[in-house]
């Protein structure tokens, strides 16, 4: 069971809300993806005077944890007056932390995220940083307060799936202990469960569910790879090998003259 801030979690795939095609597409999605965490920007639902009220009700009534994130802050002190907004809205210390540097890439700022994360963990929050796959980044979030790390595989939406298998692999080997969730760039199931055999504890998505033809069954397909994943690197795979072994035994092989 997936454990983030004392907190048991029995889904290890994260969903967004943003971007389905109706509230109850979105609401069957998050029922068929069996997820325990639902992610939702403030930012995003009251912009351009939009009800977030009615949105934010939806989301309560799902039934699942809610994480806020600061989508669409790329500064320190708007970052920060976003997830105290959230956490009177939603009644939780839980902020998903993203503070983009990059509007192309939207790639995070690194340097505003770690600032971001120290002020607000000093203030109560419990952060789940949206960051890169630099190791250095990483030590300097913990340092900071994080107890969760939610590194990219690749550009936000771009569901390039991941791109730097080797960073990857060398975040899972430094922080053993820590929980990591891929977060940004996954496309297909196969990519969730390529990185969920590497180790990592969680996916979470959004893009690729909610802009996918059939959300509902793309949210089920996700659960099941992401559960396969879990599984086979649980169950010890096999490394890849130079030379073809035999499936079959040798010995006593029967010799025809």
């Amino acid at each position: 069971m997936l454990e983030l801030y004392g907190t048991q979690i029995t889904s290890r795939l994260l969903l967004g809300t943003a971007r389905y095609p109706s509230p109850a597409v979105l609401a069957e999605a998050v029922k068929r993806s069996q997820t325990g965490i639902a992610t939702v920007s403030l930012r995003r639902e009251t912009a351009g005077g939009r009800n977030g009220g009615t949105f934010f009700e939806m989301i309560r009534e799902l039934g699942v944890r809610v994480l806020p994130n600061t989508a669409g802050c790329h500064g320190v002190s708007e970052a920060v007056l976003t997830a105290k907004m959230a956490r009177e809205v939603f009644r939780t210390n839980w902020i998903k932390l993203e503070v983009i540097g990059n509007h192309d890439t939207l790639q995070p700022d690194v340097f505003a995220l770690v600032e971001a994360a120290r002020i607000l963990t000093d203030d109560g929050f419990e952060v789940f940083p949206y960051t890169t796959d630099d190791l250095i980044v990483a030590e300097r979030l913990l340092e900071a307060g994080c107890k969760v790390l939610m590194p990219w595989c690749a550009p936000i939406g771009t569901a390039a799936g991941p791109l730097n298998l080797s960073a990857l692999r060398s975040m899972r080997a430094h922080f053993p202990e820590v929980p990591l969730v891929v977060d940004a760039g996954i496309g297909r199931p196969s990519h969730a469960a390529t990185v969920m055999e590497l180790g990592f504890d969680a996916v979470l998505l959004n893009t690729a569910v909610a802009g996918a033809g059939d959300p509902v069954a793309m949210a089920e397909a996700f659960a099941k790879a992401i559960d396969a994943g879990r599984q086979a690197y649980g169950a010890g795979m096999l490394e890849p090998r130079d030379m073809a072994v035999p499936s079959t035994p040798v010995i006593g092989k029967p010799v025809f003259a």
